[in-house]
């Protein structure tokens, strides 16, 4: 089904760009000819809801046509839950409320996937985990809610790696998640199904959840958009934690603009964003920490994204910072391994899921039993004592914090620019061990050594596809910026995305 046709929608795209262009000040060409020949379900979000908004386009013929994709895709098991009458019932009702001239909200009409780790009273709230497979919540998030409010429909609960405990988004319980570029690879965790879903065009965006990486990784390997927010500027109630220090709900999608959008709603933050040139634009390149050991293809695919940007006019400063190395580790895994038990304790007992911490741990799936006795119960091998955690939280957190503070102010660049991981997606079940250039590395060292310190130092991240390796698999390029500079980020965001250009889209 195209855009152009019937004749009640001729118009409908133009008056979407229209909208796009005043909530987003950007000097870029605009994407109408693209956007002239995209299918329903390749609209943003932006294109969307100004054409739902404008009467151009029913809600209910657009979530029917997200709906059909999802079915259509179900192989690449996106979703733990929908309920296909309900979303329609509820497209429906917003079509109604635009007819009878009530204020429209920014999310009119949208149908947006949820991570099955946020609460939703709509549909059960599962993490993944089948102790929770019947647990629905009373109430919505607040985080949810807010879209709600907005105007956004539940189009489902996305799948993810069980209880967010991981990067591979093979939940042994719902089943493994699978990458659109080739289903037998991982699309990244834990946020893996809300990827998966943004990616294949069942939905334009979505939300995910990082506490170490969960955005960020499945935005890098399946081949979108993801941005985490500053620690505290989207609230994180409401959510299966980890721990409270680190963990942020963010935005899935396959434009920077409807990152904004979704920003805009949940912060109240509507200044515009403005994204003029990249020329004279100072981005840090930090050499031997970020770009060290990476597999050949992630290093030629970023090296040719950095030669884009340098084309586009940005300045690449290359300096060191020597405490990533020493306080990557030390200030992280400590805390979160420290944490996830009382977090995960307070949340079920707060939100009265009838499951207790024992129960939970005594119906989880193997993998996680077994990372679980090694990593968070006392005694585990490596559980972090108390005595380290709060070395960890008191002494090298801080550190790391001022560590980033202090290189912004003195190298005075707009974000520092990295690939996301070391690696592309690896094949499902090698979640152990992984070779590059000849040598066995951890596969949570490939996953995680890049994307941790700016989880724990609480600084915002934007991660924008920068390619393709010869095996056709995605390759995130990760900006991260001081902490509370969200929406000069994602201002900036608009012109990388347009110098970076985009990649092929999965062909499913």
């Amino acid at each position: 089904m195209t855009c152009s046709a019937p004749s009640h929608r001729r118009s409908f795209l133009a008056k979407a760009s229209a909208l796009a262009a005043a909530q987003v000040a950007c000097a870029l060409p605009a994407p109408t000819a693209r956007a002239a020949q995209a299918t329903l379900v390749g609209l943003s979000a932006v294109e969307a809801v100004a054409a739902m908004r404008a009467g151009d386009l029913k809600c209910e013929e657009y979530a029917q046509a997200l709906l059909d994709r999802s079915a259509s895709l179900k192989s690449l098991n996106a979703y733990i839950s929908q309920d296909r009458d309900a979303v329609l019932e509820a497209a429906r009702a917003a079509d109604k409320k635009r007819a009878s001239g009530a204020t429209l909200g920014a999310l009119h009409g949208l149908p947006v996937p949820i991570k099955d780790s946020i609460n939703t009273k709509g549909l059960p709230t599962t993490s993944g985990t089948p102790a929770l497979r019947n647990f629905r919540p009373k109430q919505d998030a607040p985080v949810a809610k807010m879209l709600f409010d907005a105007g956004a429909l539940l189009l489902g609960k996305t799948n993810l790696h069980e209880l967010s405990f991981g990067w591979t988004s093979n939940n042994l319980a719902f089943g493994a998640v699978h990458n659109p570029y080739d289903p037998a690879r991982i699309p990244g965790g834990s946020s893996g199904g809300t990827a998966v879903a943004v990616a294949t065009a069942m939905a334009p965006a979505g939300l995910a959840e990082d506490t170490c990486g969960s955005i960020r990784v499945p935005a890098a390997l399946s081949g979108i958009k993801g941005y985490r927010p500053s620690k505290f500027r989207w609230p994180a109630e409401g959510v299966m934690p980890l721990t409270t220090i680190f963990d942020t709900v963010g935005p899935h999608a396959r434009s920077v603009a409807d990152l904004i959008l979704f920003d805009s709603v949940v912060t109240g933050d509507t200044r515009p964003a403005v994204a003029r040139s990249l020329r004279g634009v100072k981005l840090g390149v930090i050499r031997d920490f970020y770009y060290s050991d990476l597999d050949p293809e992630v290093e030629r695919v970023t090296d040719s994204a950095l030669g884009r940007l340098r084309d586009a006019g940005a300045q690449l400063l290359e300096a060191p910072l020597p405490e990533l190395e020493k306080l990557w580790q030390v200030a992280t895994f400590p805390i979160i391994q420290h944490e996830t038990r009382p977090t995960i304790t307070e949340y079920l007992q707060t939100f009265g899921t009838g499951v207790t911490w024992d129960r939970l741990v005594a119906e989880a799936s193997e993998d996680i039993k077994r990372d679980f006795g090694l990593f968070v119960l006392d005694g585990g091998q490596f559980h972090a004592p108390k005595e380290v955690y709060e070395e960890a939280r008191k002494t090298h957190r801080p550190a790391l914090q001022n560590a980033f503070r202090r290189y912004f102010r003195e190298q005075g660049v707009a974000a520092i620019v990295y690939p996301t991981t070391m690696i592309p997606a690896p094949p499902i079940g090698q979640d152990m061990e992984v070779e590059i250039r000849g040598k066995k590395v951890p596969f949570y060292v490939a996953m995680s050594r890049n994307i941790a310190p700016a989880s724990t130092a609480g600084i915002p991240g934007l991660v924008l596809p920068g390619g393709l390796t010869k095996d056709g698999l995605p390759v995130g390029i990760e900006f991260d910026a001081p902490v509370g500079r969200d929406r000069e980020l994602l201002a900036l965001g608009l012109v990388l995305e347009h110098a970076l250009g985009p990649i092929p889209v999965p062909n499913v």
